[in-house]
């Protein structure tokens, strides 16, 4: 049961920051930034959080596809 507590807190910080990201992305791209790596950079960290996100929710949730 520790274990699963543990993922939840480690899935909800994951969420917070996925979020988090989303918001400078649109703000960066509101003011027409030209720094067009940090946007590169920022974006995929996101996508790498994305897919930390999907593993920790499928080992909370496992597909019942047997």
């Amino acid at each position: 049961m520790d274990d699963i507590n543990k993922l939840i807190e480690i899935l909800k910080n994951f969420e917070q920051e996925h979020r988090d990201l989303d918001e400078i992305l649109i703000r960066l791209q509101e003011k027409n930034t030209v720094d067009f790596l940090q946007i590169q950079r920022l974006k995929k960290r996101k996508l790498i959080l994305k897919d930390k996100i999907l593993e920790i929710q499928n080992k909370l949730e496992p597909d019942s596809i047997a």
